[in-house]
Order: structure tokens, then C-alpha cells, then sequence
């Protein structure tokens, strides 16, 4: 495996996890698990900027990785929009942004200094102080007493339209994430499985081909036959 990733995590409440990456002199594919958030990726080779953004995955996919090319990537936290380009208008899809001649990123009309694995707190505050970046409730946000209570459905809709994703989905994809991470970490699938309400043998393994592209044996360290996005670990109750 030539592809090498790190990752941290941020000192803001808009971003999830930071990330850059290398890959080698090799063409290669790599496996992207499935993905509650939209992800702002910048990629560098031979000189030459790209940046886009990356939205929320139903399913594991493959994806093509050239060779000699550096990453960075930010997963924001669920439920943070960026005004131009809501989640919800890219779910299993790709938008990318324009860039300037000398290297900046154009978000809503205006030139940014692209980012560092270093600086992405400082990228993300100018963003939010310009209004391009929001993180609205996901729940039932405060009324006045006199105001009648949303519906469920209402508030299926407002959280869809700021995730792009139903909350059964939101859950379903934690929860295999976490299932993921658990195996790779060497737990039994009857421990992982009855932790996280899978019922069985057959229904975890669904959730991790559909949602992880692996079975539990190829999570298992050194097991895995190609590449694949990190795993990340989700709160004690996945989906919450």
C-alpha cells in the first residue's frame, strides 16, 4: 500500500476531522467508505491545484487515485452547510470549485487562501464570518411558546435538506463505520454485532459490504487487499 494517510482533529465546531495524504508512484484504487458528511478535498500534482467537494455516500465506492499526488481533506460536521453548495444538492456526488492563477480556492464569488493541514481552522472562521458557513440545529430549533410544534415529517424534511441524508441513512452508515472500526481493532463480530444491534452474522456482513465495501475478515489489520478511506469512530450511540 503506497497511499498514506494522517489525520486530526479540529479545534472548531464545522469540521469533523482533518486529513491529508500521498500517494505513490503507482497507479492505484482505493476503496471510499460510505459517509454521513460532505468533505472539502484539494488535491496537488505536478504543480497543477484542484479543489471540489465531495458530498455525503449512500454506499462504499472505488475510486481511482493518481499517482504522485498530495491530499487535503475536511470532513465537516454534520449539518454544516456551506451556502453555495448545500449537502443536499451533492449526495454521491462531486462539485468542483474554481481556482485562481495563483492558487486560491473561489467559494461564493470570492477568492480564499487554499488551506493547510495546519490552517483549516483559520480557512473555516473567515468562511463563517463572511455567512458562507452555517451549522443550523438539526433538531427542533427554539420557538416562542405560542408557535405550534413541527410535525415529524417537517422535521424529516429540514434535516434532509441540511445533510442531504434521512436520519434512518445517517444511522445506518454510523453504525457500520463503527462496526468497521471495532473489527479492524481486532473485535470478534459476535461481540461488535450484538454491541450495536446488528442481528446476526448475515446482517452485519450486509451493512459492511454495502456500506464499508469489506467483509469482516478484510477489516481484519493486514487483511485488507487494497487501499481504503479511514474509518472513523462514531459516539457511543451511532447516528445520534
Amino acid at each position: 500500500m503506497t497511499l498514506e494517510f494522517e489525520h486530526r482533529g479540529a479545534d472548531s465546531a464545522f469540521v469533523d476531522r482533518v486529513w491529508r495524504g500521498r500517494s505513490g508512484g503507482a497507479e492505484e484504487t482505493m476503496v471510499s467508505a460510505a459517509r454521513t458528511c460532505w468533505h472539502l478535498i484539494v488535491s496537488r500534482k505536478d504543480g497543477k491545484l484542484l479543489a471540489g467537494l465531495r458530498g455525503p455516500e449512500l454506499r462504499a465506492t472505488t475510486a481511482p487515485v493518481p499517482p504522485g499526488t498530495e491530499y487535503l481533506g475536511v470532513r465537516f460536521a454534520l449539518g454544516t452547510v456551506l451556502r453555495p453548495n448545500p449537502a443536499a444538492l451533492i449526495v454521491d456526488g462531486y462539485e468542483p470549485l474554481p481556482v485562481t492563477g495563483s492558487g486560491r480556492i473561489i467559494i461564493g464569488g470570492e477568492d480564499w487562501e487554499t488551506p493547510t493541514y495546519e490552517n483549516v481552522e483559520q480557512f473555516v472562521a473567515r468562511l463563517r464570518d463572511a455567512g458562507l458557513l452555517t451549522r443550523p440545529r438539526l433538531g427542533d430549533e427554539h420557538r416562542e411558546a405560542r408557535e405550534e410544534a413541527p410535525t415529524a415529517r417537517t422535521l424529516q424534511r429540514r434535516y434532509r435538506a441540511l445533510t442531504g441524508l434521512s436520519r434512518t441513512a445517517v444511522r445506518q452508515i454510523d453504525r457500520a463505520n463503527a462496526a468497521a472500526t471495532m473489527l479492524h481493532a481486532g473485535r470478534d463480530w459476535r461481540a461488535v454485532a450484538g454491541d450495536l444491534g446488528y442481528f446476526d452474522q448475515a446482517h452485519l456482513g450486509h451493512a459492511l459490504r454495502r456500506y464499508i465495501g469489506r467483509t469482516a475478515s478484510e477489516l481484519r489489520v493486514g487483511e485488507t487487499p487494497e487501499p481504503m478511506s479511514f474509518l472513523y469512530k462514531t459516539a457511543s450511540s451511532p447516528g445520534s
